[in-house]
């Protein structure tokens, strides 16, 4: 049947061409981002999950973050307690010394004035010391937040007071003036030694903690990130051969419209 009315080849050509164009288009939009979801309408299911696991990705890569920036405050205590040790043992060679009692008085008062100076430094170390402008030796805890962005997550509590607080508190008092004295001091540095001693060991098993987790938190990152991609990563190979097809689709689509028309115009010459 010849009919004038209507070509359905035409409109066939016609809706075949638009489909292939559209889809040209969506390969060129993936090719150009290098995202094979980049609307909701292309993976609705699929971009769900790629926004949950990037969530994922940012909360544990700020966890690293967060624990990596109490490893190097924690570390900076260690250091300054260090610094405390070395001073803390002139301190107990003096007072060793002062309490023998063989030292004269102008000698007592030299070591005195010494060992004054050295736990003035001591002080000072616990009042200065810190970290991002944040006091290390504080009464505040230094505290670390990781999750890895669903609910909730892990607080570590480290505690770098105790060793300063205590020691410059017992140690304030205490002189080389005469033998008693001597002694006396020479006991409160003992126990100061062993207090220094034991908060280095817990900073030390804080940073473990944090190394770990910080290791793991990238492990879970490098994991995540390889499961977003599988998820919404484009095959460039796989959408390269698309790319191909379409434009190939596209000019036959373009030449069976242009056939189309020629029909219609065929019909034209019965009439002549």
């Amino acid at each position: 049947m010849i009919s004038v009315l209507n070509s359905t080849s035409q409109l066939d050509a016609e809706n075949a061409l638009a489909s292939t164009q559209a889809s040209l288009q969506n390969t060129l939009t993936q090719l150009s981002t290098g995202l094979k979801i980049n609307s909701g309408a292309d993976d609705p299911a699929g971009i769900s999950i790629a926004a949950g696991l990037g969530a994922n990705i940012a909360a544990l890569t700020q966890s690293s973050q967060n624990a990596s920036n109490s490893i190097g405050m924690l570390q900076t205590a260690d250091g300054a307690l260090s610094q405390v040790t070395s001073l803390l043992n002139q301190a107990v060679t003096l007072a060793t010394e002062a309490a023998n009692g063989q030292l004269t008085a102008a000698q007592s008062t030299a070591a005195d004035t010494t060992y004054q100076s050295i736990m003035a430094e001591i002080t000072q170390i616990g009042t200065t010391t810190n970290f991002n402008g944040n006091a290390v030796f504080s009464a505040i805890p230094i505290t670390t937040f990781t999750s890895d962005g669903t609910a909730g997550g892990t607080t570590i509590t480290s505690t770098t007071t105790n060793a300063l607080s205590s020691t410059t508190l017992a140690l304030n008092a205490t002189a080389l003036t005469t033998v008693a004295k001597a002694s006396a001091a020479l006991t409160a540095l003992t126990a100061a030694v062993a207090t220094v001693a034991a908060t280095r060991g817990a900073i030390g098993a804080s940073v473990n903690q944090l190394v770990a987790d910080t290791s793991v938190q990238n492990t879970e990152v490098t994991n995540l990130t390889s499961a977003q991609n599988n998820v919404q990563d484009a095959d460039i190979g796989a959408t390269v051969a698309k790319m191909t097809q379409y434009n190939v689709l596209e000019q036959t689509g373009m030449a069976a419209l242009s056939q189309s028309n020629q029909a219609e115009q065929a019909i034209l010459k019965l009439i002549q």
